[in-house]
């Protein structure tokens, strides 16, 4: 069966982030799958977090990094522009990665010709949806492509922003630069498809 470009991204992200880990320079605290274990309290987990079930951390990504970000609406706008979305919103908040799409958009409305400035509240409503649609309609495929790459360029840039205000996070500074730069590749590639089909056939029968 072919898998979506949801389920791709969320198989990429599990298998990026691995299982267990409480790093003692990592802000998040003790993580599974990449879920912090802030972000499980929230979703109604109160368990050891090494026993975090994988079929939550994938429910959690869904709702909270695709859902939420209503990539439903953007990928067939721009399926790299979703790609940078979803992974931008795990590593740094989807609030963060949606401002950063909303700032991009203002400045490529050529002074409000193509459509309005919005406000930057990071939430994706129709303002922003038809505002990325008007973009898309006026400047085409290569107008996507290049808003996708500013965006993550924009995402390179913050991540070195962390690392030079905090010494700390130079332990994670190489590691999310290549993470951020090879994307497109693990999310997209037959291994990406294996991923994908093997972890919700996991969680479909049950064993995760």
């Amino acid at each position: 069966m072919a898998t979506s470009l949801k389920q791709r991204l969320v198989a990429a992200v599990i298998d990026r982030e691995g299982g267990y880990i409480n790093h003692k320079s990592d802000r998040g605290g003790p993580t599974n799958y990449g879920i912090t274990q802030a972000v499980a309290r929230e979703n109604g987990y109160h368990g050891d977090m090494r026993k975090l079930p994988k079929s939550l951390a994938v429910r959690i990504y869904e709702a909270r990094y695709w859902n939420s970000i209503r990539l439903d609406r953007i990928a067939p706008i721009s399926a790299t522009l979703a790609e940078y979305l979803f992974d931008f919103g795990v590593h740094s908040g989807p609030g963060r990665a949606v401002q950063e799409l909303q700032r991009t958009l203002n400045v490529l409305n050529g002074r409000g010709k193509l459509f309005a400035d919005m406000p930057v509240d990071g939430a994706v409503g129709p303002t922003t949806l038809n505002a990325l649609a008007d973009y898309r309609k006026h400047r085409g495929g290569a107008g996507a492509h290049v808003l996708a790459e500013s965006i993550n360029g924009m995402r390179i840039a913050f991540c070195r922003g962390l690392a030079e205000r905090d010494e700390r996070q130079e332990d994670f500074a190489y590691g999310w630069f290549h993470r951020i730069v090879n994307l497109r590749n693990e999310v997209e590639s037959d291994y990406g498809e294996r991923l994908a089909l093997s972890l919700y056939s996991e969680i479909d029968t049950g064993v995760a």
